[in-house]
C-alpha cells in the first residue's frame, strides 16, 4: 500500500473514531430527552413511504473483490446506500460510522433482520477510488459494507439514477482536488424501491427505529 493511502485511510480512521465518540454523546443526550423526531410507536414515518420519488434503477459496478455487481445482485435484500468518496474529510465518515451504528443495533437486537440488509458505500470520484482504495477504505467500518466503484461512465450512470449532485473542487494549496456532493442514506427494499431517506441530521436511533418500523409494521 503507498504512502497516499496509508495516510488517507489513517486520517479517515482519525475521523472515524472523533465521529464515534460525538455520535455516542449525541445519541445518549437524545434518548434521555426523548427526541420528539424519533418514531414513536403507533406513529407514522416522517421518512417513509417516499411516494412519487422514482430512485434507484439499472448499473454494473465493481465490488472491493473486483467482482462485477448490478442491481440484480442485490435482489431479496434490503439496502442502506450512501454516495460519498474516501478523501471526505469528514461528513462521510460520519454517515458511514451512522450505517454501522444501525447494522450494529440490528445485529444486536434484529440479527435475523439484520442478515437481510446489505449495507453499501457507492463512489463518486471513480478516478482515484479504485477497487484497493475502496477495499481498505470499507474495513473501516463495517465488516459487511459494500464498497463500488466503476469507471466514470459507470458511476455517473449511478448516480443519475439516485438523483445524486458531485461535483470537483480544485484545491489550489494541495495541488489536488475535493469532491462537492449530495448526502443522503437511501434505504431500498428488496425489490429496489425507495422507502426511506435520511438526512445528515438524522440520527443512527431514528434511522434504525425507521428501518424497524418499515420491516415490523405490526408491532408498530
Amino acid at each position: 500500500m503507498d504512502d497516499k493511502i496509508k495516510k488517507r485511510l489513517l486520517r479517515t480512521f482519525i475521523f472515524c473514531v472523533i465521529a464515534l465518540i460525538l455520535g455516542a454523546g449525541v445519541g445518549f443526550l437524545q434518548v434521555s430527552m426523548q427526541d420528539a423526531r424519533i418514531v414513536k410507536k403507533g406513529s407514522t414515518s416522517s421518512h417513509s413511504p417516499i411516494a412519487g420519488l422514482n430512485i434507484g434503477g439499472p448499473f454494473t459496478l465493481t465490488n472491493t473483490e473486483g467482482e462485477k455487481v448490478t442491481e440484480k445482485t442485490y435482489d431479496g435484500q434490503y439496502r442502506l446506500i450512501y454516495f460519498g468518496f474516501t478523501y471526505c474529510p469528514a461528513i462521510c465518515p460520519t454517515e458511514l460510522q451512522k450505517i454501522s451504528r444501525v447494522m450494529s443495533a440490528l445485529e444486536k437486537n434484529e440479527p435475523e433482520i439484520a442478515k437481510q440488509v446489505q449495507p453499501v458505500f457507492i463512489t463518486v470520484d471513480p478516478e482515484r477510488d479504485t477497487v484497493p482504495v475502496m477495499k481498505e477504505y470499507v474495513r473501516l467500518f463495517h465488516p459487511r459494507m459494500e464498497g463500488l466503484t466503476g469507471t466514470v461512465q459507470q458511476v455517473e450512470l449511478v448516480k443519475k439514477g439516485y438523483r445524486i449532485y458531485s461535483a470537483k473542487v480544485e484545491d489550489e494549496s494541495l495541488n489536488d482536488y475535493t469532491v462537492d456532493h449530495s448526502s443522503f442514506i437511501y434505504l431500498m427494499s428488496p425489490d429496489d424501491t425507495l422507502i426511506g431517506m435520511y438526512r445528515t441530521e438524522d440520527t443512527a436511533d431514528q434511522i434504525y427505529q425507521d428501518f424497524i418500523k418499515q420491516l415490523k409494521p405490526s408491532d408498530n
